[in-house]
Order: C-alpha cells, then structure tokens, then sequence
C-alpha cells in the first residue's frame, strides 16, 4: 500500500524502455531518450506525481509513507487524504460532539470540510489507536516472555548434551533426584515406619527400572533403617545395576545415552508448548474471578515447567535402566525367531484349510485348480430368494382405486396411515 519496492519515476522508466532497444542503435536509444525528456517535462509541469488517499490509516507512519511516494529524490509532487465521518477512524475515536457540531454548521451532503479541528481530531483519533495496538504488543510480549525464559533453560539443557563428551556426571544427579522423587511418593519424610509402603516401591522399581530389592526384608532385618538409608542403598544398587550394564555394553551404550536423552527432551518439550499454549488461551477466564491472567498465567506455565522437568528426568533414567543394546548376532537370532512363528501360523492355517476343503477337493479334480493356488475356505452359499409375484397389477399412487370408490388410491386404500 506505500509502494515499497516501485521506483515511480516522472515520465515512465527509462532504464527499461532502452532495455529493449539494441546497444548499437544510438539513434534509436537517442530518440527515446529525448521522447522521455519531454515527457518528464511535462509531468513536472503539471505538479509532479499527486497522490490521493481515499482514507487515514490507523498508523500515522502509514499515511507518512503515503505522503513520502510524492516528492521523492527532488521531484515536485502533492498528496491530499479524503475522508468520511462515517469511517471507522472517525466513528469510533472521535469525540461524539464533532458530528452534532457539523450537523448545527449546515453541512451539507459531499461537502468538503477543512479545518483544523477536524485535523486535530483525526491525529487524535491516530494516537489513540496507535496507544491501543501498543498496550496489545506490550501484553503479547509479556505473555511470550514466560514461554522465552523456559525456552532458554531448555536449550541451555539441550547445549549441554550436545557438547558434552560423558553425560555420566548429569545422570548421576538426575538419578539421585529421581529415586527420591519416587521414594517420596512411598516412604514419606519424617513419617513413622506404619505409613511406608515398601510393597508399592518394590512393585515400581521393577516396574520402571527393572530393580528387584528386597525393601521389606531390610525393614524387617534392621530396625535402625530410616528413609534416608534405604533411599542411599536404592541409589547405590540402581547406580551399580547400570555400571555394570555400561561396562558389558562399552561406547553403544555412550552413545544411546545421549541419543535417547535428546529425544525424551525434545518430546517433552513440544507437548510443554502446546498445553502452554492451550492454557493461554482460556487464562482470560481467570478475570472474572477477580485475578490477574497474567499472573495466573506465570505461576500455571512455571509449576507445568518443573512437572515437566520431573516427568522428563523420570522418563530419562527409567529408560536407560531398561534399554538393552544387541549385538548383530542377536539381531539376526531375534528376526529369525520372529520370522519361525509367522511360518508356523501360515503352515497352520493351510493345514487348516486343507482340512476343510478335504471333502471338497475329493468330489471336483485335481486339475480344476490352479497349480500353487492354496486351498480357501468358502462360506456356504446362501439360498436364492424367491421371487415376488404380484397378484393384482401395480397401483399407480393417482390412479384410480380398484374398489371402485371413484377416488385416487393414495386418497383411499392408499392412504398412509
């Protein structure tokens, strides 16, 4: 709408028009170049390039660039912005008394109306718009703010994956909070050895980490243990069940550490930004309980980022503890047992078929059927309907009733009911 890109130049383009004439024809290029002249003359004698606008923009910037496209490198030029009570602009943020004072004027219909109150009223009306689209920017960025500072957490998280040589030091510390995180959930702090529940803890950390100890055994055979040391001998037997797994595997389990943390990290994140996001869209709500959204809005993203963080380091150690690297030889015994069991189901299902087309097979010849053509099971054929005789000729529905009542059939016998 400002032109950006057009080079309007005074009397056409002259760099295309002698882009189409042949460099060897100077009088060619020298005629068109003097044509050009006189046209430039006579548009810079009837005022230059005059720019009209059929209404004022929002932005004043706007109407500024407008007004730039005449007058450009020197060039004389004019502009002139007509406008209606009844646009937008002026209807809206326009003080209501400046209609009824033009209607007290005598104004009449198509009118021109210059003044500057009425100039006044519009660069007004601009600043006002101009003040609203920026409290929206300024709140949008507040709100984007939030999602920025957990960004920049998460990728300083990711850069220190990619770059690190051994992430064995990180999951260390993430497997410490881990096994506390879970131990919490059963074995409560500073709670009385009635509110543990050292069935529910050995049933998860089989589950989740395929960890068999015997908790209440150590209960039961030590009196002196309290949550601190069974939380430190869950860590230590996780720590050495996944040396050892580390030492028999070398550098592939190196490398799958790495790789299966990025992806949980990357997976993690993406369903963080869309429950954010489909949290912002409903926080509005949230006024009309009397708080502020924004603020709603931050304690929500923060306390879903750190369960974020703990669902994540879960998911990290509870993987990695039940990952298993094979060898080749182990991938080729593992497809060649998956592959028995399909041969077997297929055996089966022809003998099965077979079976059941044995009578069959016997009444028709062998040569009926096609050679390497398995034998299909075939779904009796069902009996032919008989067919529907009608005893009396078909009634059209205007037609007259065959009782002999004078009226159409769908009036009489017809009739629905």
């Amino acid at each position: 709408m400002a032109g950006r890109g057009t080079d309007i130049v005074l009397g056409g383009n002259l760099e295309a028009e002698l882009a189409h004439i042949p460099e060897d024809d100077l009088p060619t290029r020298e005629a068109a170049k003097a044509e050009w002249t006189k046209r430039h003359e006579q548009v810079v004698a009837a005022g230059g390039l005059y720019v009209i606008g059929s209404e004022r923009h929002e932005s004043r910037r706007i109407d500024n660039q407008l007004r730039g496209r005449s007058g450009r490198q020197g060039d004389p030029g004019a502009t002139r912005f007509y406008l209606s009570l009844d646009d937008t602009l002026m209807r809206i943020f326009t003080p209501p008394r400046m209609r009824a004072l033009l209607l007290k004027l005598g104004m009449q219909q198509g009118e021109a109306l210059e003044h500057r109150m009425v100039s006044n009223a519009i660069e007004t009306a601009q600043r006002k718009v101009e003040a609203h689209n920026f409290d929206i920017r300024k709140n949008l960025l507040e709100y984007d703010n939030v999602a920025n500072d957990q960004r920049k957490a998460v990728y300083e998280l990711r850069d220190e994956l990619m770059t690190a040589q051994d992430v064995t030091p990180l999951l260390d510390d993430v497997r410490a909070d881990v096994v506390n995180a879970v131990a919490d959930a059963y074995f409560p702090p500073q709670t009385p050895e009635e509110m543990w529940n050292a069935p529910g803890l050995e049933e998860t950390l089989e589950r989740d980490f395929g960890l068999k100890l015997p908790l209440a055994q150590w209960i039961e055979s030590d009196k002196t243990l309290d949550d601190k040391a069974i939380r430190g001998r869950i860590l230590e037997a996780l720590g050495a069940a996944y040396a050892e797994k580390k030492h028999s595997n070398g550098p592939a389990l190196a490398h799958a550490e790495k790789v299966i943390t990025l992806q949980i990290l990357d997976q993690f994140w993406r369903e963080h930004l869309a429950a954010i996001d489909y949290l912002r869209q409903g926080i509005h709500l949230r006024g009309y309980a009397q708080k502020d959204p924004k603020q709603e809005y931050k304690r929500e993203a923060f306390t879903m980022f750190n369960e974020m963080l703990v669902r994540f380091k879960h998911a990290v150690i509870s993987n990695l503890a039940r990952v298993q690297i094979l060898s080749e030889a182990q991938v080729e015994q593992l497809e060649a047992e998956r592959r028995q069991p399909r041969q077997m189901q297929f055996q089966h299902a022809e003998a099965e078929s077979a079976v059941t087309e044995a009578p069959a097979a016997a009444a028709a010849p062998a040569a009926a059927l096609p050679p390497g053509r398995p034998l299909v099971p075939q779904a009796p054929a069902a009996p032919a309907p008989d067919t529907f005789v009608r005893e009396l000729p078909k009634v059209g529905r205007n037609d007259l009733c065959p009782c002999g009542s004078g009226k159409k059939y769908k009036q009489c016998h017809g009739r629905l009911a």
